[in-house]
């Protein structure tokens, strides 16, 4: 029997149908908290974007930047990692499928709710947002690479009427890398959770709710968060160069 038959003659339980949508659900609005905040409660990723551009203004008259060059490196590496990572785990999940019946042998006794659901389907859940994580981290590891471009462009002379934009220019580039590899992780947060549907869906609302716990929970009720919060540079800058990005953007969080 091929995938697709398989698929089309498994009878997807009601529960299974609510679980997974409520899976989906907790993934997306989550990302959207996060990204979105209420104004007086932001979350981490957030803040993070104050320290960005603060980062960026100091690296203009930093003598020399290996500093900062070094510490890019180390978030591409970061984000090459993950992305292998999900390579290897799309891989495995591949191989997973293409041996149904022998993932089903030998999970059926984990099984804490039997259903007719396919496993074929189960791992495909898993393997989504596995997937979708690599993209968001192959993305992230381009975009710190053009950040990498855009900071060797700054001048080296502080004063120059070009620098204070050109930073504020890699800024923005390291601050939408950030946003993708954030994305990335919470990817593979989600997958962790869609790997319990394999023990039934009632295991799968469980382990949505912990990711989604532990999710909210290192955004806006972590310790590093209150660490964040005790001195956050300006919204932003200040002098001509500020101003006229306050001129051509809304004000950052």
């Amino acid at each position: 029997m091929t995938l697709t038959a398989d698929i089309l003659e498994s009878s997807v339980a009601l529960t299974d149908l609510a679980a997974l949508m409520l899976l989906f659900a907790a993934w997306l609005g989550i990302g959207w908290i996060i990204e979105r905040p209420p104004a007086g409660r932001p979350s981490v990723s957030v803040l993070m974007i104050r320290f960005r551009r603060e980062w960026m203004r100091h690296f203009v008259s930093r003598e020399p930047r290996i500093f900062d060059g070094n510490i890019l490196a180390s978030l591409r590496e970061g984000t090459a990692f993950f992305a292998s990572a999900c390579m290897i785990a799309t891989g495995g999940l591949l191989a997973l499928i293409g041996n149904g019946e022998r993932v089903r042998a030998i999970a059926s006794g984990l099984e804490l709710n039997p259903a007719e659901t396919g496993w074929e389907l189960r791992l495909l859940v898993p393997m989504f947002f596995v997937v979708n994580a690599f993209l968001k981290f192959v993305w992230a590891h381009r975009l710190f690479g053009y950040c990498a471009v855009m900071m060797a462009a700054v001048p080296n002379r502080h004063d120059d009427p070009e620098a204070m934009d050109r930073a504020m220019q890699a800024a923005d580039l390291n601050i939408t890398a950030a946003r993708s590899f954030n994305a990335g992780l919470r990817s593979v947060y989600f997958a962790l959770a869609a790997l319990c549907w394999l023990t039934g869906a009632w295991t799968l609302l469980l382990g949505t709710a912990v990711v989604l716990w532990v999710t909210w929970r290192r955004e806006f009720a972590s310790t590093s968060r209150q660490v964040i919060l005790r001195a956050l540079p300006p919204p932003v800058l200040s002098g001509p160069a500020g101003s006229r990005l306050s001129e051509r953007r809304p004000p950052q969080p």
